[in-house]
C-alpha cells in the first residue's frame, strides 16, 4: 500500500474548494457523472482509431446508492487509470503544488481555469471519503484503488477488478443525507444529465406488482443521447419539433415556431429556440433557455451570452466554445460570446422575416403572441429594431393588421395636422373607449389598438424614430382636437356664460382620491355628447411610464387630471344654462353689477399704473388695487355659491355628471347606488 501527503492541510484547501469552485452541493453528481462520459467517449474514439482493439461491450455509465450503507457509486467501462495516471490528475495537477495553488487562486477564483482533476473534488462537497476504485484499459494495467478522507493523507493501493473502467465511491456525509435518497438523485440525473452522449442508468425500471414497487431487468436510463440539435434539420419532422418542446416544458402551450442553430465557424454552436407563447409578464418567462456544453447541462441563466430580449425565447444552445470556469459558469467578457450573440440575433430576426414574407397571414395569426417579444427588442437593442421594423406590426381596432411604411401610407392623408405632423390616433382598451374610438371613426379617422405591455415604451420610441409623428390616445381630447386641421372657428359660448356652466358642474365633481377635474365649456355640435371627460395625452403618458420605468416614479405620486368638457351645444346643457339663470337671477344680478363695478375700477387703476415704475405708484393706489382686487374675488366666490347652491339640488346637472363618469369607469362605491337611485326616480 502507498500512503502520501497532498502537502496541505484540509482547514486550507476545502474552504477555497467550497468558496471558489463548487458553492452548489448538488454539481457534484454533474462533474462526476460527466467525467465518466468523458472516459467512456474517449475509448470510443481510441477504438475508432485502432488504438484500442478490444471488445466495446456496454458502455453504459452507472449510478447506483446504497442508502444503508451511505454510498453513492457512479461506473463507468472507460478508460480507467493505472496508478501513475492517479497519482498525475488526482493527486498532482488537481492540487498543482498544493501551496503554491492555495497562494495564486485563493483571491481570484475565474483564474482557476482548465484544472483538469478539480472535477473530481466537488465529490468532496457531499462525501466524507472519496474511494476510486479502476483499471486501464492499457494491457497489462493492474487494479489500484485510491482513498481520501478529506485529510491530507491518501491510500493507493492494489486491489480487484476484473473489468477496465472506474467506480467513484462516495462516502455520503451526516450532513448531506438527501443525496442518498433515490428521488433526489433521479431529479438531479434529469437536471444534468438528460442529453448525456453516453447513455446513463440510474437503477432498475419498477413496476407495480402484488400491490407495491419492485425492479425489473431493465434499466433505468435518465437520458437521451442524440437530442434534436445533434442532428440535421433534414432528418428532421415538425412532430420532432415539437415532441421536444414538450420534453422540455410539460405544461407549456405549443410553441408558435422555431429555430435550429447550426454552425461550426467562427465558433461552434448548435441548439433549438422556441418562440414560445408570450402575452403579458416578462418576468415569468425567463431563464427558460438551457445550456449545454457538449451536452452537459451547464445553467438556465444565459444573459450575457444571449441578448436580454432573447432571454423570452425557450429550448437549448449547446457550444463548446463558451469558455467556463471551474464550475462550470460561463465568462460573458469573452470575444466568442459577443460573437455567439450577434449570431443569435441575426437568426431571430432572419427567422420572423422569413415567416412574414412566406406566410403574412400565419405571422399576423401569431402577432398578438409575438409581439411582446418583437417589441422588447426593438426597445432594447438598436441593430435588432433596423431589421424588425421591415415585419414588426401595427394593429387596428378592426383587427387589421399593417406595417410601419403601410401605415403611414394609410393615414398621411386624413391624420396629418395643420403643421405637417402625422397623428397615431391610439386606444388601450375597446370596451372603455368605445365612444370615443367611435366618434374618430365617425370623422373618418383610423384608430390603433395598442393594450401591450409595453406598448408606452414603444410609442414614445417610435415618436423619435418616426419623422414628424405623434401618437395621441383616442380619449385625450374631444374628437374635434385630436388633430387640428385648421385654426379653430365657431360660435362658442360668451365667456360669462361659459363660467356661470363652469360653476355650475364644478362644485358637484365627486371627490376622488389623487384625482383632479377641470372643468370647460366648448360648441362641441348638438348631436354630440352632453359631456366629455379627456385626459391630457403627455401627463397621462408619464404617469404610465412611471409604473414600468425607474426614475420616473415622481410622476405616479401626481394626481390623475381630467378634462369634463360641457358641450354647450347640447340641449341638456343649454336647458340647465337657462333653467340656473332663471332660478338664481334675484341672488345674481346684484352680484354680478358688483363685480362689473368693481372691474371697472380695477382696469381704470391698472391704467393709471401701467407707465409708472413701482415707485412712482402712491402707496394709497396700490392698497385700493389690491382691495378691489380682494373684493372681485369675493364676489366671484359669492356668484360660485350662489350656483353650487343651485346645481346641488338639480338632478339634472348630477345624472350628466355622473353618466359621464359611468361612461369612463369612473363612478363607483356610493356615488354609483346615488347615481342608480337617483336614476329611477327620474324614470
Amino acid at each position: 500500500m502507498q500512503k502520501g501527503n497532498i502537502g496541505v492541510t484540509t482547514e486550507n484547501i476545502f474552504p477555497i474548494i467550497k468558496k471558489f469552485l463548487y458553492s452548489d452541493h448538488e454539481i457534484f453528481l454533474r462533474e462526476l457523472v460527466s467525467n465518466a462520459v468523458d472516459a467512456t467517449q474517449k475509448l470510443k474514439t481510441l477504438a475508432a482509431t485502432g488504438d484500442f482493439k478490444g471488445e466495446l461491450g456496454d458502455l453504459t455509465v452507472r449510478v447506483k446508492v446504497d442508502k444503508e450503507n451511505g454510498t453513492i457509486t457512479i461506473s463507468d467501462r472507460g478508460l480507467g487509470m493505472t496508478a501513475e495516471e492517479i497519482d498525475k490528475y488526482i493527486n498532482q495537477i488537481a492540487f498543482s503544488g498544493a501551496n503554491d495553488f492555495l497562494e495564486k487562486y485563493k483571491d481570484d477564483a475565474n483564474a482557476i481555469i482548465g484544472h483538469f482533476g478539480l472535477g473530481f473534488y466537488s465529490a468532496f462537497m457531499v462525501a466524507k471519503t472519496v474511494d476510486i476504485v479502476t483499471l486501464s484499459y492499457k494491457e497489462g494495467a493492474k487494479a489500484v484503488k485510491w482513498s481520501c478522507d478529506g485529510s491530507p493523507e491518501f491510500t493507493l493501493e492494489e486491489t480487484e477488478r476484473s473489468d477496465r473502467g472506474t467506480d467513484i465511491i462516495l462516502h455520503v456525509d451526516e450532513d448531506c443525507k438527501e443525496f442518498l435518497e433515490e428521488s433526489r438523485l433521479q431529479g438531479l440525473l434529469t437536471k444534468y444529465c438528460h442529453f448525456l452522449a453516453v447513455p446513463v442508468a440510474f437503477g432498475k425500471k419498477k413496476e407495480w406488482k402484488d400491490g407495491k414497487q419492485v425492479e425489473t431487468d431493465e434499466d433505468n436510463l435518465i437520458n437521451d443521447t442524440c437530442p434534436i440539435w445533434t442532428k440535421k434539420p433534414s432528418d428532421l419532422k415538425e412532430e420532432d419539433y415539437k415532441k421536444f418542446y414538450r420534453d422540455l416544458y410539460p405544461m407549456a402551450d405549443e410553441p408558435l415556431f422555431w429555430i435550429h442553430l447550426n454552425v461550426d465557424y467562427p465558433f461552434n454552436l448548435t441548439g433549438v429556440l422556441y418562440f414560445p407563447k408570450i402575452k403579458s409578464n416578462i418576468d415569468l418567462q425567463r431563464n427558460k433557455i438551457q445550456l449545454y456544453c457538449n451536452q452537459v447541462y451547464v445553467t438556465d441563466s444565459v444573459e450575457g451570452i444571449v441578448p436580454d430580449f432573447l432571454t423570452l425565447l425557450h429550448g437549448v444552445i449547446d457550444s463548446p466554445d463558451i469558455p467556463l470556469n471551474v464550475s462550470r459558469s460561463y465568462l460573458q467578457s469573452d470575444s466568442n460570446v459577443k460573437k455567439i450573440s450577434t449570431y443569435i440575433t441575426k437568426k431571430v430576426s432572419d427567422r420572423l422575416q422569413s415567416i412574414f414574407k412566406n406566410d403574412r397571414k400565419e405571422f399576423e395569426e401569431k402577432w398578438d403572441d409575438l409581439k411582446i417579444f418583437i417589441n422588447y427588442g426593438m426597445l432594447t437593442q438598436e441593430d435588432f429594431y433596423e431589421k424588425a421594423s421591415k415585419f414588426a406590426l401595427f394593429k387596428d381596432t378592426d383587427n387589421k393588421y399593417y406595417t410601419f411604411e403601410e401605415y403611414q401610407t394609410l393615414i398621411k392623408d386624413n391624420q396629418t395636422d395643420k403643421n405637417g405632423s402625422l397623428i397615431y390616433l391610439y386606444a388601450n382598451n375597446l370596451d372603455e373607449q368605445y365612444t370615443y374610438i367611435d366618434a374618430a371613426k365617425n370623422k373618418g379617422y383610423n384608430v390603433l389598438l395598442m393594450d401591450g405591455q409595453l406598448d408606452v415604451p414603444m410609442i414614445n420610441m417610435l415618436e423619435q424614430k418616426f419623422e414628424k409623428s405623434h401618437f395621441t390616445r383616442v380619449d385625450s381630447d374631444i374628437v374635434d382636437r385630436l388633430i387640428v386641421k385648421e385654426d379653430q372657428k365657431g360660435e362658442e359660448l360668451p365667456h360669462d356664460k361659459q363660467e356661470v356652466l363652469s360653476s355650475l358642474f364644478k362644485g358637484q365633481m365627486p371627490k376622488v382620491k389623487k384625482t383632479e377635474f377641470h372643468v370647460e365649456a366648448h360648441a362641441l355640435g348638438e348631436n354630440n355628447a352632453p359631456i366629455v371627460i379627456t385626459q391630457a395625452e403627455y401627463m397621462r403618458r408619464m404617469k404610465d411610464m412611471a409604473s414600468i420605468q425607474p426614475g420616473m416614479s415622481f410622476y405616479g405620486e401626481m394626481p390623475d387630471m381630467f378634462n369634463l368638457v360641457l358641450n354647450s351645444d347640447h340641449r341638456l346643457i343649454k336647458q340647465v344654462l337657462s333653467d340656473a339663470e332663471t332660478a338664481c337671477a334675484e341672488k345674481l344680478v346684484p352680484v354680478e353689477s358688483e363685480i362689473a363695478m368693481l372691474t371697472l375700477r380695477r382696469n381704470e387703476l391698472q391704467k393709471a399704473q401701467e407707465r409708472k415704475k413701482d415707485e412712482e405708484i402712491p402707496t394709497a393706489e396700490k392698497d385700493e388695487l389690491s382691495d378691489v382686487e380682494k373684493k372681485i374675488e369675493a364676489q366671484k366666490t359669492e356668484k360660485e355659491n350662489i350656483l353650487n347652491g343651485y346645481a346641488a339640488g338639480n338632478k339634472v346637472v348630477h345624472q350628466l355628471i355622473d353618466l359621464a363618469l359611468l361612461q369612463n369607469n369612473m363612478l363607483k362605491g356610493e356615488a354609483l347606488t346615488n347615481f342608480v337611485k337617483r336614476s329611477v326616480e327620474m324614470i
